[in-house]
């Protein structure tokens, strides 16, 4: 029982390292631009089928990964340029609107390019068996690579934002645009690279868990929710929340969905316990969102904290 705990808890951690993934692009686009995207699922999905494609063609998936970074961060660069740019001043609902369009283009020119068929996508050979761990424990090595590509992210964003000019360009605009403006800084220029970095890093996390799962039109958009909702937690605009956020999300999702069910079968038949548990167990995020809420309405590391 404890192997299979602690595999759990691996699991939740991969999980949540690939939520922040997703949410640290967005809360960057959200923090600095003040943009609601609801197409940054789509590109998740772009980087997925960009590695998968790739990948069978060239029959290497780290060709592929490279492939699903260009391709996001090019497509981020493209919509903020032709699209998004022209709705920065206007109200989140015609962000909203806007930004839902581009989900159904993106599904419909990825259906025409691809087909409605899904792709799949190996790990590479060298992260393709298990690895054993403390306590004798097998743990698949390309989850574990994933915990260990989310950590890296982390604290490469961590430098970047705090210890390059880009980072400080990117703070100062998040804080008061016309100054940064005024002060010579190309608010233009600086938007289109932070939205195409947030792309590129859904379209990484997107790349890496096409490997877990059928790449397929429309898989962009129920991990989607599940970042808005690491972003709510964690605080708008804030990469370290949106890590703590993801990590917990994470685990409060994996370790829900396999506890609830095992409790609930103690007080009654296995197939009711099932059902009970997997609902509830769907809805345990969003009550852990609600809890942190009512004790910090900004998040957890939200800047009016």
């Amino acid at each position: 029982m404890a192997q299979l705990i602690a595999e759990q808890v691996l699991n939740g951690l991969q999980f949540g390292m690939t939520l922040f993934l997703m949410s640290a692009g967005l809360t960057l686009v959200f923090g600095v631009m003040g943009l609601i995207n609801l197409a940054h699922g789509s590109l998740y999905m772009v980087g997925a089928f960009a590695c998968a494609a790739t990948a069978g063609a060239t029959g290497s998936f780290w060709l592929g990964l490279v492939a699903a970074l260009a391709a996001a961060a090019a497509a981020g660069a493209l919509i903020e340029r032709t699209v998004l740019r022209r709705l920065y001043a206007r109200d989140h609902l015609d962000q909203v609107l806007a930004t839902f369009a581009l989900i159904l283009i993106f599904s419909e020119g990825v259906r025409f390019i691809f087909g409605s068929f899904p792709l799949y996508l190996s790990p590479p050979a060298m992260l393709a068996g298990p690895v054993r761990l403390p306590g004798g424990l097998d743990y698949p090595a390309y989850r574990l690579a994933i915990i260990l590509a989310g950590g890296v992210v982390a604290v490469g964003l961590a430098l970047l934002i705090g210890r390059t000019r880009l980072g400080t360009r990117i703070r100062a605009g998040e804080a008061d645009r016309e100054m940064a403006a005024a002060l010579g800084i190309d608010i233009n220029k600086l938007y289109t690279a932070v939205f195409a970095l947030g792309a590129a890093l859904a379209g990484l996390a997107g790349a890496l868990v096409g490997t877990l799962q059928s790449v397929q039109v429309g898989m962009g958009e129920p991990v989607l929710i599940l970042a808005f909702v690491v972003i709510v937690i964690g605080g708008i605009g804030s990469i370290r929340g949106a890590f703590w956020a993801a990590l917990l999300v994470g685990l409060v999702d994996t370790m829900g969905r396999f506890a609830l069910p095992h409790l609930f079968a103690l007080l009654t038949d296995t197939s009711s316990a099932a059902g009970i548990g997997a609902a509830l167990a769907s809805m345990l995020v969003y009550i852990v969102m609600a809890a942190v809420l009512v004790m910090r309405p900004t998040g957890l590391f939200g800047q009016n904290t």
